[in-house]
């Protein structure tokens, strides 16, 4: 389930979007105009800068902005800043595997089919990108 820092940085990712063309955006206005907790936002922000998604500059209009172009960030990306592994098992995930408890490794049926989920919803988030959720 995508939780809800993540649901919160789309939010404020797509706000950034819709609004890319004015140049860097307040954290305050995103913020305000999503209902997003300010301290939170930061964090999250904080996180997508570290991540190479966003950039900010500080005083008279600052305020963070994308580094590239939204249409070049797929939604993959930014899920996993945010809530780290896309796959449902730590035991099929391409970039945090680890094994599981009482695993059997790949024989096991549920590693199997669970390594189809991931690569279904792998298709999807990497073929999407910050543009293809805006609504502008």
């Amino acid at each position: 389930m995508l939780s809800k820092k993540a649901q919160y940085a789309f939010h404020a990712l797509t706000y950034l979007v819709e609004n890319q063309n004015r140049g860097p955006v307040l954290i305050a206005e995103i913020a305000q105009e999503k209902g997003i907790s300010l301290k939170f936002l930061e964090q999250i922000l904080l996180e997508l800068k570290k991540g190479g998604v966003l950039g900010s500059k500080k005083g008279k209009g600052g305020g963070y902005y994308f580094i590239k172009p939204p249409e070049d960030i797929p939604l993959a990306k930014v899920m996993r800043l945010i809530d780290g592994p896309i796959a449902l098992l730590p035991c099929v995930s391409l970039n945090f595997f680890e094994p599981c408890e009482n695993c059997t490794g790949e024989n096991c049926g549920i590693n199997a089919v669970m390594a189809e989920v991931r690569d279904a919803t792998l298709r999807i988030l990497e073929n999407k990108t910050l543009a293809s959720i805006s609504r502008s």
